[in-house]
């Protein structure tokens, strides 16, 4: 079923919207919940939780790209059971290794009060990723969006590890210098 018509069914309230969902967007937000999870009860409770959110949010959203709109929630949704599965520990993991490796070159925590500069970083992230090419744009979404691991990557890419792991680290240090070039850092 094409993705208007599955949005049409949340607005008709047809609960066909769901099964549909599920049937084409299924393993797509599984997957993404996976690498942020590792545990695939947890990841399929995120992913009843993301069709759930769906139902919820259609109407009064309409989404433009509803397999970015499911993939939005479900990471988001991950990330936060993620956060409290993790709370009293520090876990091992992809989404660890990833966060860590993009700590030296993005600010830290938006508090409340810094909403707006976040807001800016996020401009700044999106203009700098529109900047590189196809290739770097998308080994860099796989590791930091979704949280894909080195040999996920390679493979995806037919790079080996070393190549991947190369590429991330340089395009690391590019985002870093051209978040200082504005003003991000001190």
């Amino acid at each position: 079923m094409e993705d208007s018509a599955i949005i049409q069914l949340y607005w008709d309230r047809d609960e066909r919207a769901v099964s549909a969902t599920a049937e084409r967007y299924g393993g797509y937000c599984t997957a993404i919940a996976l690498n942020i999870l590792g545990s695939r009860e947890d990841a399929e409770e995120c992913v009843s939780d993301t069709f759930l959110r769906a139902w919820n949010s259609i109407p009064p959203h309409r989404p433009a790209v509803l397999s970015a709109f499911l993939g939005k929630i479900t990471r988001n949704l991950s990330l936060n059971r993620y956060r409290r599965n993790t709370a009293a520990k520090r876990g091992g993991g992809e989404i660890t290794l990833a966060l860590d490796e993009l700590a030296e070159c993005v600010p830290g925590g938006t508090p409340p009060d810094r909403e707006l500069e976040h807001r800016d970083l996020v401009r700044a992230i999106d203009e700098f990723l529109s900047r590189l090419r196809p290739v770097e744009r998308a080994m860099f979404v796989c590791r930091y969006w979704y949280f894909d691991g080195i040999g996920d990557i390679s493979a995806r890419f037919a790079k080996s590890e070393n190549s991947v792991s190369v590429s991330l680290h340089r395009t690391r240090l590019k985002l870093h210098d051209f978040l200082t070039k504005r003003g991000f850092f001190e």
